[in-house]
């Protein structure tokens, strides 16, 4: 059914002349005419008739104007709602992230956004994936549009760029022997206790590279699965870990820690944005997207 022709119904019924309707769409008279016509033969009787110069409604057409006014209010809203999802400048991001750069990156990318962007919501969704080399579900089901990593992640139609390198830290209590130092090499602590993260982790994986390229395994005494609990054990004095500096200046004291910079090489991880190629992204997300590859983001 055409809606052109359930709106000029609307007016005509509301007292507009055809004439007046073909001025306001910029359509010739006889076509308003032949619209209006073709209406009242697929709804199957005569909505109008003519009374001097004017349409009025017939019974049937009084009974059917409710409901076209129904459906064309619910059509316009439906047309603003998706108007404001693809406007870049008022739509809808979903933005998926691991738990470790909830605290530090993420708030910063999202107020420098708004900042530019400030009628686009951004919807972020918490997740325990991208540390491992993979995307998570919420990027895989199109939960999210876009996703933070802590790790190179692949995946058929994956697309991974780089945004920013986040120094790893070693951890340790503020009464250690170390806490007082600028820097240390992990080979300074093979013989002390680690807390380590719980596997499966790519961060625990990192930290076992980098402890074997320093010479030696480390004495695993405690595992955790996040990092407040890690920061815990070790201001509790249970063993050192090595933790990502979250946008931090190190050396610092953080939670109860210390927290010295490492001085070993690669002691770092790669952070970057994942997003699903052969997926058109809203101009919001691709908004985002560009946002964050620009390098306008927080890095301690």
């Amino acid at each position: 059914m055409d809606t052109d022709a359930l709106r000029w119904f609307q007016l005509v019924a509301d007292g507009y002349t055809v004439t007046e309707v073909s001025d306001v769409f910029g359509v010739s008279q006889p076509g308003v005419s032949r619209a209006l016509a073709r209406l009242e033969a697929e709804v199957g009787t005569a909505l109008l008739h003519r009374q001097g110069r004017v349409l009025r409604m017939t019974h049937a057409g009084a009974a059917f104007k409710s409901h076209v006014d129904a459906l064309v209010n619910h059509l316009d809203d439906g047309l603003a709602a998706v108007g404001e999802l693809v406007d870049p400048e008022s739509g809808v991001v979903t933005l998926a992230y691991p738990l470790s750069l909830g605290s530090w990156l993420v708030p910063g990318l999202v107020g420098g956004f708004r900042e530019a962007h400030p009628r686009v919501r951004v919807v972020i969704d918490r997740t325990a994936a991208g540390e491992d080399g993979r995307i998570s579900t919420q990027l895989a089901t199109r939960r999210a549009d876009l996703e933070l990593t802590a790790a190179r992640v692949a995946g058929q139609g994956v697309v991974w760029q780089h945004v920013l390198d986040e120094p790893f830290v070693l951890a340790v209590a503020t009464t250690h022997p170390l806490a007082g130092r600028d820097a240390v090499s992990l080979a300074e602590v093979a013989d002390e206790p680690f807390v380590l993260r719980a596997p499966p982790s790519g961060m625990r994986h990192q930290t076992l590279d980098l402890c074997r390229a320093a010479g030696f395994e480390p004495d695993v005494a405690m595992e955790a699965e996040d990092l407040p609990t890690i920061r815990g054990f070790v201001a509790a004095g249970v063993g050192v870990s090595v933790v990502p500096a979250q946008g931090l200046p190190v050396p610092t004291t953080f939670a109860r820690t210390r927290l010295l910079p490492l001085t070993d090489a690669r002691a770092h991880r790669e952070v970057g944005l994942a997003w699903v190629e052969g997926r058109p992204l809203l101009p919001s997300a691709e908004a985002f997207r560009r946002f964050v590859l620009a390098g306008r983001h927080p890095r301690g």
